[in-house]
């Protein structure tokens, strides 16, 4: 029996496979495309030991390689512990009276508190995270609640994308968060064994200035790990809050985005960031402008 064009496709593979999310219970869930991790959330908070409550004392997204083997971004320990993946924090962040530091992690942790609406769907699938931003007693100064949607395109030079958007919620009184472009923000640390010669970082211009220009569209970054290239692309939302400053010079690879902003008692702050991962390296600035574009009108 000789099978038709559309018999035959039917029988074939799916060229891209549904995304899937598996979660070991308590440590971390992965999103995982034909049996391969594309990101893991790392949740874990284990106070049973000192070095167990170093590891967990904030959850941050590793990104993996392309055969889903290994992270390509930092976990604990290492050349600056508390740089882990996709992360979010601030050295100087003032409430009632005292200030805590949620970027070095020094006298409270940020704490996951439960999954709210997780879902994968084709080749999306989006992790929502509750967590509660401790000050020294324990107690919650910051709700937070963290969605990663994460998206395996079917073209453009991207082999993940990564939407990453915090809405920060002041439900215990007025907070202010502070620090500095080092210290403080949305950021990603490459793995520590980063090749530190290779490291390169790309902008909208050739004549913009770290020091002094403000609120860029994207920063983009190019690492090397055992001989493979991989690049990484942050885009900045147009409704971000403004005089967002930038860090993207280190040559171990930690890059990304900060800015200052009063959260008053009962009010909330929301950020968006896109995140496109490439192995290989960076692709033409037309392209990645396309993507920011796509991505503050809406667009995949």
């Amino acid at each position: 029996m000789r099978l038709t064009t559309l018999a035959l496709l039917a029988l074939a593979p799916p060229l891209f496979a549904d995304l899937e999310i598996v979660d070991e219970a308590g440590k971390h869930l992965d999103v995982v495309s034909d049996g391969k991790v594309l990101v893991r959330y790392m949740y874990a908070h284990d106070t049973s030991t000192p070095e167990r409550h170093h590891e967990t004392y904030k959850p941050y997204l590793h990104v993996f390689d392309a055969e889903g083997k290994k992270p390509i971004t930092k976990g604990a320990g290492g050349r600056f512990t508390h740089h882990r993946g996709i992360f979010i924090g601030w050295s100087k962040i003032e409430f009632a009276g005292k200030r805590h530091d949620r970027w070095h992690m020094k006298g409270g942790d940020i704490v996951h508190q439960e999954f709210a609406g997780n879902e994968a769907a084709g080749n999306r699938a989006s992790i929502v995270s509750k967590t509660h931003w401790h000050d020294d007693g324990e107690k919650p100064f910051l709700e937070e609640t963290r969605t990663m949607v994460v998206h395996e395109p079917k073209k453009g030079p991207a082999r993940v994308v990564i939407d990453f958007r915090s809405v920060l919620a002041a439900n215990h009184g007025d907070v202010s968060l502070k620090g500095d472009p080092e210290h403080a923000g949305i950021q990603y640390r490459p793995a520590d064994t980063v090749d530190v010669k290779k490291t390169a970082y790309f902008f909208p211009d050739d004549d913009v200035n770290l020091k002094k220009d403000r609120d860029l569209p994207w920063i983009a970054e190019t690492y090397v790990l055992d001989g493979k290239t991989y690049s990484v692309v942050q885009i900045n939302h147009r409704d971000n809050p403004k005089g967002t400053r930038h860090s993207a010079y280190r040559n171990y690879g930690r890059f990304g985005s900060f800015f200052e902003k009063e959260i008053s008692d009962g009010e909330s702050l929301e950020v968006n960031y896109r995140f496109l991962i490439i192995d290989g390296p960076m692709p033409e600035r037309k392209v990645i402008e396309e993507a920011s574009r796509a991505f503050n009108t809406g667009g995949a």
